[in-house]
């Protein structure tokens, strides 16, 4: 048990660290720098060597790092794919709102599909980067920023004044989720004063300011719960739970022979990956076409061997899975019901909203047999329309084989969601099994 709450602890000091998507992949290229792999820039020539360990960033918010094989022409890919992302509110250009000459507030509009009555009463902040002018307007620089405290919350209406709030109550995106920032007076300037307080925090004009990415954010560190602490509470489990397990595994690994491995951290996969780091966006493919053309000999056409390792690739799309919830059971299929601390769950279905199939399925239960792990099996209920991962698009666009898996959670989309601490050890020993066969 000690050695599996190490897993989720470590996981939550990475979420807690990591409050956008900016941060997260800052954090990540910061942990593989760490062990010994190199950061490349997608506008320079790669230059690969034999077990050679490398990472490449897309837009700052999505990550692929991975081995080379220690054989000059490997046999294919290994792959593990997750996101960055999860749902949240994002801050609006110009968001300053006054009340009665007293009250401010921002405001936000809704990123992916966040259960939104849980950023009520809650202490927020916001995080994300900020784009500063430098000499070249095509080359703007980047600046990470996270307030510190808790300088903003959503509070809800007394239930006086909303007796239909515990009756269906629906939520006004557009005016119940400004959060307020503070107090002002008659003489308060509202125009332009988040930029002002983004360049007192990170010691820039206002006038270089150009633009900014910021989002809220639970400012209350994770923390373990249960009985036995045999849950753990955060925010982003969904899926920064995948990412950093993917990434653990990866490190730990020894020069591959004859497979290149990689871990593939997408973005916006909440609202759609039709982005340029998103997984629909060429980012992928591109990268690996690079890896296998790096493999080749000087006049050597890459096309063909590109083809034939993408035939012999596996990919665990890894994104989060519904756990049997105790106060609502009905709501999981009647024999497909996977239970938190069960174990890493395969994702089925009919529609092929996830790109798992018999094949697939097979090869990650034989994984998780090797590695000594439990595993579940998630089909929704045949009357309720399921979700989607980044499965069945990386499948569609690279015709490489793919299971889609996740851990069982509870509360997913929530400002915090419940993590089974068990599971989060189990998918990182099946992770890094993958890797090693």
């Amino acid at each position: 048990m000690a050695m599996q709450k190490q897993y989720a602890r470590e996981l939550m000091q990475f979420i807690d660290k990591s409050p956008s998507v900016y941060h997260v992949i800052e954090n990540a290229g910061k942990k593989l720098e760490a062990a010994g792999f190199t950061r490349l820039d997608l506008s320079d020539a790669f230059h690969l060597k034999p077990a050679g360990r490398y990472f490449v960033t897309a837009n700052g918010s999505a990550l692929i790092a991975w081995q080379m094989s220690r054989e000059r022409k490997a046999c294919g890919f290994k792959l593990i794919g997750s996101h960055s992302d999860s749902p949240c509110l994002r801050i609006k250009p110009r968001p300053e709102v006054t009340v009665q000459e007293h009250y401010l507030k921002l405001n936000t509009e809704v990123y992916g599909g966040p259960i939104l009555s849980t950023w009520f009463d809650r202490p927020l902040s916001a995080a994300g980067r900020v784009i500063v002018r430098t000499g070249n307007p095509l080359a703007p620089k980047e600046m990470l920023v996270s307030f510190k405290g808790s300088p903003l919350i959503i509070p809800n209406l007394a239930i006086h004044m909303n007796r239909e709030v515990n009756d269906g109550y629906k939520i006004e995106r557009q005016k119940d989720l400004l959060p307020l920032l503070g107090i002002i007076n008659k003489k308060f300037e509202k125009d332009g004063y988040l930029v002002k307080l983004l360049s007192k925090r990170l010691d820039v004009p206002v006038s270089d300011i150009l633009d900014f990415d910021l989002y809220l954010y639970d400012t209350q560190p994770g923390s373990f719960c249960g009985l036995s602490d045999e849950f753990f509470s955060t925010g982003k489990i969904d899926n920064l739970g995948m990412a950093y397990a993917s990434l653990d595994a990866l490190i730990a690994q020894d020069a591959p022979l004859d497979y290149v491995k990689a871990a593939c951290i997408f973005d916006n996969e909440e609202v759609g990956s039709e982005t340029m780091q998103g997984a629909g966006s060429p980012f992928f493919a591109d990268t690996l076409k690079r890896i296998t053309i790096a493999q080749c000999e000087a006049g050597e056409q890459w096309f063909e061997l590109f083809q034939q390792q993408l035939s012999r690739s596996f990919l665990i799309s890894a994104d989060q899975a519904h756990g049997l919830h105790p106060n609502y059971s009905e709501k999981n299929d009647i024999t497909n019901f996977p239970l938190v601390n069960g174990g890493p769950v395969v994702k089925l279905a009919a529609s092929m909203s996830y790109a798992s199939d018999g094949v697939s399925a097979g090869i990650f239960k034989d994984l998780c047999a090797r590695a000594g792990v439990p595993c579940q099996d998630f089909v929704n209920r045949s009357d309720m329309k399921g979700g989607s991962t980044i499965g069945p698009i990386t499948a569609t666009n690279l015709r490489i084989k793919t299971v889609d898996v996740g851990n069982p959670i509870l509360a997913m989309h929530s400002i915090r969601e419940l993590g089974g601490v068990a599971d989060q050890a189990y998918i990182t020993q099946v992770f890094n099994q993958y890797y090693k066969e």
